[in-house]
């Protein structure tokens, strides 16, 4: 199986192909660096991405906050956490980089705020 993927790694951005063959070895060519490689392997095997959100605050001129998350997390955890997220209220004030869920179902990942409100 071919796979083929920009890669985020670095500013170059390499057209990256990743061949996959039956006995689960992964072969990535088009990669000027080896974080292009880490990155076609890890993309396919399990993607993770940074999330950036809002959480409802409901002050005056304010009504949610921007947060996001401290490192990249599963794209299959992500609508939980969002789920989660969505269903919060921040009571202000609240600080720039306050943690608002900590450690998401031990993962690691923290959700910060990206401003301060309140």
């Amino acid at each position: 199986m071919e796979k083929e993927y920009i890669c985020i790694a670095c500013p170059i951005g390499c057209h990256l192909k990743l061949n996959v063959t039956e006995d689960g070895e992964m072969m990535v060519s088009g990669n000027k660096c080896k974080r292009g490689e880490v990155y076609a392997v890890e993309e396919y095997s399990e993607p993770k991405r940074v999330v950036t959100a809002t959480c409802f605050i409901g002050i005056e001129n304010l009504e949610r906050l921007p947060v996001k998350s401290t490192k990249p997390i599963l794209k299959d955890l992500i609508p939980p956490l969002l789920e989660e997220l969505y269903a919060m209220k921040l009571e202000p004030p609240v600080k720039r980089g306050q943690i608002v869920i900590e450690n998401f179902r031990g993962t690691g990942v923290d959700l910060v705020t990206s401003r301060s409100a309140g």
